[in-house]
């Protein structure tokens, strides 16, 4: 059986706010949810109320856990290890103007 970093009892998703030209866009990178809007602060809020729902969701039918491990996009794995001073190939000058990025622990989103 594979191991895998989340599951429905743990884990955390790692999450980048940026902007590309006069949008800004919210990213869960292991979830491949991507919101976009007018303000950085609003798409971080509908990136997390997007993760609530697909974890409520997949809590709920009691999904294996694979969907909750999907692949990241390159551009935005890319861009997470730049931001984390672990890829020199791009220089964070060379990234899209940031908002936030971090790590949220999958129990904050526990389904009722």
């Amino acid at each position: 059986m594979a191991k895998y970093k989340n599951t429905l009892q743990k884990g955390s998703i790692r999450y980048i706010v940026f902007k590309e030209e006069y949008t800004w866009y919210a990213v869960a990178l292991e979830f491949n949810i991507v919101e976009s809007g007018d303000d950085p602060r609003e798409v971080l809020l509908l990136l997390f109320e997007a993760v609530q729902g697909y974890i409520n969701s997949a809590q709920k039918i009691k999904a294996r856990p694979m969907i909750l491990n999907q692949k990241t996009d390159e551009e935005y794995e890319r861009m997470w290890q730049t931001l984390q001073g672990k890829k020199q190939s791009v220089l964070k000058e060379d990234l899209p103007p940031i908002y936030t990025f971090g790590q949220q622990s999958l129990s904050s989103y526990r389904y009722t």
